[in-house]
Order: C-alpha cells, then structure tokens, then sequence
C-alpha cells in the first residue's frame, strides 16, 4: 500500500530570522522589542490555526526564546491536548535577551558553536523545556546538526527519537545567493528521512553499531534537480519559497481590499512529485514543511504583500488537506514519523528518486540513490553521466564548530560535483569531474555525455535498476546506437554499468568503448591539495602505481583493476571490468587537478562491456 507521510513543523521564534531589521524600521537593534514578540507570536498563532482548520496536526518545535513567553508554552499545552500536536524543541531561535547575556555573542547556528558551548547550549535548552513541561521532547532540529552533537542528545536525552538534521544542497549555491554571506555549508546529505551514523551526521548508519538513535528528517523537501542546479532556498515544498524564486502566478486586491486569484502550480507539482517517489520505495513518500513566523512578516518578504504570504500558506495547506480526505496523504508528528520509519525501513534499504524538470517544462531528468554508503545523481541530459558522487562508505568523521577545522563547512565531501568542478564540458583545457562513456571509430571520438536519453526505472529483487532509451553515436562512416544500464544493488557500495551496442549501420564494424571516471575531492568550487592520492593498477601477477604529484602521467595495463586511494576522505574507488578490457589511470595537473579511471574495450554489434565502480573505506 503506498503511503504518502506528511510532517509540517511550526516554531514559535520570538525573534524570527531577518524580521528585526523589518520591524525596526531602521532603530537600532533591540532583540527584546515588544512589537517584534507580539507580531512573531500572532504569525505562529495564525500558522497554527490554517494547519488545524485544515485538519493538520503539526509539530511545535518550541525555540530557546519561546520558553520565556509563557504565552507561547501554554499555547503549546493546549494544542497539544486539543489537536494532537506534538510539543518539541527547536535549537534555532536561540537569540534573545536570556542567551545573549549568558553567550555573550550573537552566533545561533548550534552547529557553528565549540563543542564545550554546544554541550553548555543543549543543557540549559533542554532543562529549560523540562522546567516549562515537565517532561523532556522526543524530537529537536536545526539546520544542521553535527554527528558529535546528536551523540551528545542522544546520550544525555535518550527521550529524542527524530531530528531535523541537515539543509538538503545548502552549500556554495546558497551561499553566493546570499551575497556571500550566508556561511552555512552542508551539500551533500540525503534528500529524504534517514537513520544518521554516529560518525557523520550526512552518511546514514549501515547497521546498529553505527545508528545514533535517531531518525533525521530533512529541511523542508527540496526540487530535486532544480535545487541542484540553482539556489534551493527558491525551490522547496514551502510556499513562501515558491514566492521567493517568483514561481507563481500573482492575484490582486478588489475594491474590498481582499486578495485573490494568485496560482501556484509548481508547487503543486513539486508537492505531487514527492508522492511520486513511492513508485521507487516500495509504495512509501514523504513530505515536510519546517516554518518559522519570519516568513509572514506583517512587512512583506521577497517582495510579496503579507496578503499573499497569508493567501500562499492557507492554498499550500489547503491542498494537502484534499490530499488527506482522498485518503493519499498521512500527516504525523515528527515522533510519531520516527516510529514509522524504525518499523518500516532496513538500514540497508535505499531511496531512489527518478527525478523530472516540472519548473521550465523540459525533458531533463535526474535519477537520485541514497543508501549507507553512496550517494549519486545520474543526469538523462547528459546521456546518464553521473554528476555527484559521495562516499558514504567512508563515514568520515568531520567535527564542524569553533575549535575544530570546519568551522562553517559541515558539507559530506564529494568525488563527482559537477557543478562545483565543471562536469563534461570545460573552458578550453583540462577535464571536470563526471562518469561517462566514450566511444572511437578510425580518429572520431563522442562522449555520450553529449546524446540526451530517458531513464526507466525497475526493482529486480533487490536491486534497483536504471536503463536509458539508446542514443545514436553518429561518425563519418559509423552510425552506431547504444544502450546503458545501472545496476545499484543495496549493500554493495558499488554500481555496475552496462553499455550494449545495440544497432550499427555497419554490423561488422569496432568501436573503442572507454568507460571513465574523471573525479578529485572537495566541498566546494576552490581545488583541495591533491598530493598523496595514490593511483594504482593491478593485475593478476603485476601492480603499478604512482603518487599524485601534478605530472600529467598516465598508466595502461591489460586485464587489471584501476583505483585510486584518496586519503584526506578515507576512500578509495576502483573500476573493474566483468570480462578483458584495457585498464588505465591519467594523473592531472596544476590547471586541471583531476584523476581519471578508466577501462578501454574493442566491441561490436550486439556486444556489450560490463564495468564496475566500486568504493571502500581506507584508513
């Protein structure tokens, strides 16, 4: 039975993100203006009441600053016994008069904090929430939350069993749409709920030892190719992000002063899109909204009257109210959610998301796999290429805060970005990193990251597999067509990849297929110290292998396995044929500091090359 899970999440923020500088109106800071508390406690009332006229329970995540209104706690007592709310504890919303003359700062990022202040932080929220409700929450958040300081919650808290946990591709795309100033870095964690490893917050646990106790949701749920490729703070399942990418249609006022006629199909869409990915997990979707009352500012925000902040939230709510009476959507609390997913899901178990364009109307198409020990995003545009690869495998430990050597980049390293380091095509020298296929005919050479495909997606046992429509590889004398197919099978930490020649306009022509894997490692768009990656070939009676040293070297030999050691990630990656094929590594250079990983083999009509890419962790 397919099952469409909802959780919509409120804080109380007394002192909304942004909203002082609006109300203000000018004066000089004042965290404690009364006008800002009342407005910020009225806008919560108002978003609480839209979900519960809609038949919506929501969680209450309370903030640090709320637990002194007492307004707001016994707001949060009586929805909870009215209508089934879940009262939480939110660690945004820090900010206020108690926390600034404790911390004597104006950081809020709980992540950002040393880890003696996160620990000093945790204890004084939570005994804080205790003193209000005489219970400690089940579930808590940020927009991020680093794998030391869920440890820390769990083990101080064992009451909590769900957490907001990270920002799905917040990162350098973020950041440069916030003027360069929005020092939050976390690309690379997974899009859907998943069951966080002890060691880092983004890769999910592959068994008990490694389950931190808690099942981590998302912040909010994101476009999954329009946030990839641009800024995702315009593309996510909350209306109000709709209105700040101007992805809607907008109303206007009658003679009445009543605000109406505005149209949001994207969003509809995107919320539509979501239930669409039980056909890839087993019948099961997910959705959430994470809303603070700074995004209905009675001011107006991104250039919308608050009418239609208002108009926005009600029609998103409203819509999945119908959901809900068609009986194709559940809402829950976050720990109710958390039970849910601990009786319903395997560590192992992965989530997939065949992904198409629903913001420009074109044929692009992602294809999304998560499990405990990769990510990547294979991209139909591109004939399949892979275009972000994360090692999960490696569970790479990566303390984020004050004192630590991260103190804002909390992102999960990447192998494949291809956004941040080029992809297929550069300027006019040198490689980006991507997986790809080329083929070869008397001097011609074609990548197919250059034939646009469609992507088919299928569960064979356990496996999930992708097979794209052929592409036509067009020569001066050759037209061949070929077809691929990935194979992700869960466990494995490996994808095996199928190219077959399946028509030919000459059946007794050859053609060089090169399966390669162009690849470095970093968080951001800036090259990281390449030296001492190891690059290695190794055969049955012979191994070769040199030290990363920008000399533009390369490496061949017949029948071997093809890796490359990268140690700053713990990981290594290798590539491996099912049958003889030419293996090779290319050392980069100073311009263009890349490997590349590959396997050459003469194929013909009918024929096909059967490869492996496979990660490890390396100590």
């Amino acid at each position: 039975m397919e099952r469409f899970i909802l959780n919509v999440i409120h804080r109380p923020e007394m002192v909304p993100e942004y909203a002082e500088k609006v109300t203000g109106h000018g004066k000089e800071e004042d965290i404690s203006r009364k006008g800002l508390l009342r407005e910020s406690l009225d806008i919560f009332k108002t978003q609480q009441e839209i979900a519960h006229k809609n038949g919506i329970k929501t969680t209450i995540q309370m903030t640090y600053a709320s637990l002194f209104n007492q307004e707001a706690v016994e707001l949060a007592l009586e929805h909870h016994r009215q209508y089934g709310d879940e009262i939480a504890l939110s660690l945004l919303g820090l900010p206020c008069k108690e926390f600034r003359e404790k911390y004597k700062t104006k950081d809020f990022c709980i992540w950002m904090f040393s880890r003696e202040d996160k620990e000093s932080i945790v204890a004084d929220v939570f005994e804080k929430f205790h003193q209000c409700f005489g219970f400690y929450p089940q579930s808590t958040g940020s927009y991020y939350m680093d794998a030391d300081l869920i440890n820390f919650i769990k083990a101080r808290y064992p009451e909590v069993t769900c957490a907001v946990a990270t920002c799905w591709e917040e990162g350098p795309k973020a950041y440069h749409t916030c003027n360069n100033s929005w020092y939050t870095l976390f690309d690379g964690g997974p899009w859907n709920p998943w069951i966080p490893s002890r060691q880092n917050t983004h890769a999910p646990a592959a068994n008990r030892e490694e389950d931190s106790g808690i099942v981590a949701i998302p912040h909010l749920s994101r476009d999954l190719l329009a946030c990839f490729d641009g800024n995702g703070s315009n593309f996510g399942t909350h209306p109000q992000n709709v209105l700040r990418g101007m992805i809607y249609k907008p109303g206007s006022f009658d003679e009445d002063g009543n605000y109406s006629g505005q149209e949001y199909p994207y969003l509809y869409n995107l919320i539509d899109q979501y239930r669409s990915l039980g056909s890839y997990n087993d019948g099961y979707s997910y959705n959430m909204m994470f809303v603070g009352p700074g995004w209905m500012n009675k001011m107006g925000r991104w250039e919308a009257p608050y009418e239609l902040l208002l108009q926005s939230y009600e029609d998103g709510m409203a819509y999945y109210a119908k959901l809900k009476r068609e009986h194709k959507l559940e809402d829950m609390t976050m720990a109710e959610f958390a039970d849910f997913y601990r009786n319903s899901h395997t560590y192992e178990q992965p989530e997939c998301a065949l992904w198409r364009d629903i913001l420009y109307g074109s044929n692009k198409q992602y294809f999304w796999y998560a499990d405990p020990y990769m990510r990547c995003c294979l991209d139909m545009n591109q004939g399949g290429a892979m275009i972000d690869l994360r090692p999960y495998v490696a569970k790479l430990y990566w303390p984020v805060g004050i004192g630590t050597p991260h103190v804002q980049n909390a992102s999960y390293p990447f192998l494949i970005q291809a956004n941040y380091r080029a992809g297929y095509f550069t300027h006019y020298a040198g490689e980006g990193t991507i997986k790809s296929c080329k083929l070869r005919f008397e001097g011609e050479e074609v990548d197919t990251c250059l034939c646009r495909t469609w992507a088919h997606f299928e569960k064979r046992g356990a496996d999930r597999v992708i097979t794209l429509d052929p592409v036509e590889i067009v020569f001066a004398q050759l037209t061949v067509k070929v077809e691929s197919s990935f194979v992700f099978t869960p466990g494995s930490s490996s994808i095996k990849v199928t190219r077959r020649i399946v028509e030919s306009s000459n059946p007794l022509a050859r053609v060089e297929l090169d399966e390669y894997m162009t690849a470095c490692y970093g968080t951001t768009e800036y090259s990281e110290d390449m030296t001492g990656i190891l690059l290695s070939l190794e055969g049955a009676v012979e191994r070769r292998s040199i030290s990363y040293e920008y000399r533009c070297r390369e490496e061949a030999m017949e029948a071997a396995v093809a890796s490359a050691l990268i140690p700053a990630v713990e990981t290594k990656v290798s590539m491996y044929a099912e049958s003889t094929a030419t293996a090779y590594y290319k050392e980069g250079y100073a311009f263009s500091p890349m490997f590349t990983l590959g396997l050459r083999k003469e194929i013909g009509m009918g024929e096909e090359v059967t490869t492996w890419l496979k990660l490890e962790k390396a100590n």
